[in-house]
């Protein structure tokens, strides 16, 4: 029963990463935290694993067979978010998790709040 909660949760997130281009961070990371009771590390870490194959293999596929993908800005984003992960996913890890939700949960209020003003 739980590996089929766990496909119905993936299935939300891609149909809201499909439709709206997000997922990871607004669907799966606080559902694992909050109803599947892992920490915030551990959910954000779960997502990141989960999300490889279909962010970048079927979703960016169909967006690009759409003509909705800008090839080199996204190659460029690429590098810099290889980078930027890797050095973002090194200082996560002496964060202690109340401070880390407590960070998540501001950059999502602040993101809100700005997308509902512009």
């Amino acid at each position: 029963m739980l590996n089929l909660s766990y496909l119905l949760l993936g299935a939300c997130a891609g149909i809201f990463g499909g439709f709206l281009g997000v997922g990871g961070g607004i669907i799966i990371i606080p559902v694992l935290v909050l109803i599947y009771g892992l920490t915030q590390h551990e959910a954000q870490g779960t997502s990141l694993a989960a999300m490889v194959p279909p962010i970048t293999l079927l979703a960016a596929m169909r967006y690009y067979q759409s003509g909705n993908v800008k090839v080199a800005e996204a190659i460029f984003i690429a590098m810099g978010f290889v980078l930027g992960g890797l050095i973002g996913a090194h200082i996560v890890q002496y964060l202690p998790d109340a401070a880390l939700k407590k960070v998540f949960g501001v950059a999502l209020l602040g993101l809100a709040v700005k997308m509902l003003l512009s």
